[in-house]
């Protein structure tokens, strides 16, 4: 394992939080690199893993290493005392060492799996560690701390990839604009392309292309054309533009917007009274964590999700919101940080300061899908919008 040019691992706040937690330590684990969050909490690159290896941050004192011989170099970069293994009985020896007089230890693990983006230690793992005489609890809000807290440069790159993000969304209109006034063909995937143009053009890079979807294949909220594969978009179709991107540079973190649009002068009533209800529920949303940062209140995730929801139930909408409120943003588009959510999973990951989560409530009918969404980066005692807010649908073609 290497360290990362100019970073070292955090421990004295790492150790300041679990003491804050009132627990015993954060035990990091991996086989196979199948726990990304421990690298990156560690601040190290993996290599070879072929063998496990046991990293033991303790709320108090020296951390301690557990590695196997025959790669007894993963560790090397952290700091801590060592102890090597070869069989398997040596293993479950030196894990009672590490873990020796500890009562309750953080792991990435989650209850019934209520937040599956941190479950990532196996089950057999969790109960070697507890044969050890140690409770196990969920490193959720953990790593939240560690990972999802943005930088001030984080923050700057975020409002910079916004800029050219809303600029995809204005010339992908203006593209379906153009054609359908100039009698030209232009497709899902044509449009998409266009977006992917500006977003290159302005040093944006994003793990997906943006999604460009018209009429019934809006009412899907994860659909995305291909060049094999995709609608024509012609004058009086509805049209939802799913884009999110982030800065080619070490730490760059994303933005991440759905627009609507109609290609028409006005908007039918149709479209503007179901949008008129997300919109709603996009705005208790926000308003609830505003309100409650400002108040000192403790937010968890949920109750973010609850407020939106409320509003769609209250319309008749619920089977219609087929999807949680909102996640997490971070160098990955859907980060480790609390997710706005009561439906898939019930996060009761507190929001806390210095991190972003989209807020993107939707209602999808057979034959079209309305999404509203923006990003919404949290103070010591506030919460900001960090991009421009979508009030109306668009009508594409009343436009110069």
């Amino acid at each position: 394992m290497q360290a990362k040019e100019g970073s070292t691992v955090n421990l004295e706040d790492i150790q300041s939080a679990l003491r804050e937690a009132k627990l015993d330590g954060w035990l990091f684990y991996d086989h196979h690199r199948r726990d990304p969050i421990a690298y990156r909490v560690l601040n190290v690159d993996p290599v070879m893993c072929t063998r496990r290896w046991y990293y033991f941050i303790p709320a108090d004192g020296e951390p301690r290493k557990l590695v196997h011989r025959i790669e007894a170099n993963n560790l090397a970069a952290l700091a801590g005392d060592e102890r090597r293994y070869s069989s398997w009985r040596e293993q479950r020896e030196g894990l009672s060492w590490l873990l020796n007089g500890k009562k309750a230890v953080a792991m990435q693990y989650s209850a019934l799996n209520n937040i599956p983006y941190v479950g990532l230690v196996d089950a057999g793992t969790i109960e070697l560690v507890k044969s050890c005489g140690v409770e196990v609890v969920s490193s959720a809000d953990l790593v939240q701390q560690f990972e999802a807290t943005w930088s001030e440069a984080q923050w700057q790159s975020h409002l910079a990839a916004g800029v050219v993000v809303h600029d995809s969304v204005r010339k992908a209109f203006a593209a379906i604009r153009e054609a359908v006034r100039g009698g030209k063909e232009i497709s899902e995937y044509d449009v998409q392309q266009e977006m992917m143009r500006v977003l290159e053009a302005g040093g944006l890079i994003t793990d997906e292309p943006p999604c460009v979807a018209d009429n019934g294949n809006s009412a899907n909220p994860h659909y995305s054309p291909t060049k094999d594969s995709s609608q024509v978009i012609h004058s009086g179709d509805f049209v939802l533009l799913d884009v999110w991107g982030k800065q080619k540079q070490p730490g760059a973190v994303y933005f991440d917007i759905t627009w609507t649009g109609y290609v028409g002068e006005k908007v039918p009533e149709q479209y503007t009274k179901v949008f008129d209800v997300v919109r709603k529920a996009r705005d208790a949303a926000i308003t609830l964590v505003q309100n409650s940062l400002q108040a000192g209140r403790l937010l968890y995730g949920y109750q973010v999700d609850d407020a939106a929801r409320e509003v769609i139930t209250r319309k008749g909408y619920a089977a219609f919101f087929v999807h949680r409120t909102g996640h997490s943003i971070g160098e990955d588009v859907h980060g480790n940080g609390a997710n706005m959510d009561n439906f898939e999973t019930h996060d009761e990951r507190r929001i806390i300061p210095r991190t972003c989560f989209s807020i993107e409530p939707g209602i999808y009918l057979h034959d079209f899908g309305i999404r509203s969404e923006v990003n919404v980066f949290t103070g010591a005692r506030d919460a900001r919008v960090t991009g421009e807010i979508q009030d109306a649908i668009v009508p594409i073609l009343a436009g110069s």
